[in-house]
């Protein structure tokens, strides 16, 4: 019960945290929707190639226990 209380009170509490760095802040502020746009490419980048990561090891794990 503790850590679906837990869980449920982490899950609301991002929907308040403003988490930006100062620096992203104000390039999104300045209003050059260029920047901007290259801004929100390299978050999604960074966003995308951890899951790409897990995929690739869970990929070779399945064939390895899928030998045995």
């Amino acid at each position: 019960m503790k850590n679906k209380l837990f869980i449920l009170f982490f899950l609301l509490l991002a929907q308040f945290v403003n988490a930006q760095c100062a620096m992203c802040k104000a390039v999104v502020e300045s209003g050059d929707a260029e920047i901007a746009e290259g801004l929100n490419t390299g978050i999604i980048y960074l966003m995308a190639f951890p899951y790409i990561l897990i995929g690739v090891a869970a990929y070779f794990l399945y064939k390895k226990w899928k030998k045995r």
